[in-house]
């Protein structure tokens, strides 16, 4: 029987390879078993008596006018995806601007950041050709 500690070279790296990658298991097992175990708890200690106003549809406090569902129009979507993608571009600007302006870094983040810029360019392009833009 060969103990992980007296063994040397890549055996102990795979142990410990494997080691941080059993935490990772181990943590994730553990956080499924907590929401399972709120959830069951939540389901099994919750009042079940529906009636007739707890199955209405409840919206600020005002009572429900019509039906329950409405039709939206998927460019308001359309907008909300675009406005994401372009916040999620100016997060991605303000780190590569500090990283440009620091010494020996300055071609090849140039590069990228036109590439990643490229990208986003074309996405804007197919959204604009889609007439997705128009506020008609």
């Amino acid at each position: 029987m060969t103990d992980v500690a007296n063994l040397s070279g890549p055996a102990v790296i795979a142990s410990e390879y494997f080691h941080s990658y059993s935490v990772v298991g181990l943590l994730a097992v553990v956080g499924v078993l907590f929401v399972a175990v709120a959830f069951g708890t939540g389901r099994l200690m919750r009042p079940v008596v529906p009636t007739p106003e707890k199955l209405l549809t409840y919206e600020c406090g005002v009572d429900p006018v019509g039906e329950g569902w409405a039709h939206t129009q998927v460019r308001y979507y359309v907008y909300a995806f675009l406005y994401v993608i372009f916040a999620v571009d100016s997060i991605f600007l303000f780190p590569w601007a500090t990283v440009f302006a620091a010494p020996g870094y300055g071609a090849t983040t140039l590069v990228e950041m036109f590439i990643f810029l490229g990208f986003l360019a074309v996405g804007l392009l197919y959204a604009w050709k889609k007439g997705v833009l128009e506020w008609t």
